[in-house]
């Protein structure tokens, strides 16, 4: 039998249970979620990354960033 867990690694008690389980890793695997941005698998590209840099900079002060 198999039992999914969502452990908040936020807290020092989360990450002593996560310290836990990578002990145990006979009986016990640990999967990390993709973050954010990871595309199909992919992560995004340098240029990519900067663009997007680009446009929350240009939204959030009312201007074009990329012309400064």
């Amino acid at each position: 039998m198999e039992v999914t867990a969502r452990i908040n690694v936020d807290s020092s008690t989360g990450r002593k249970l996560v310290r836990e389980i990578q002990n145990n890793n006979n009986v016990a695997e640990i999967e990390y979620p993709l973050p954010e941005g990871m595309l199909n698998g992919t992560a995004l590209s340098h240029d990519e990354v900067w663009d997007e840099i680009y446009d929350k900079l240009s939204e959030h002060y009312g201007v074009d960033v990329r012309k400064l």
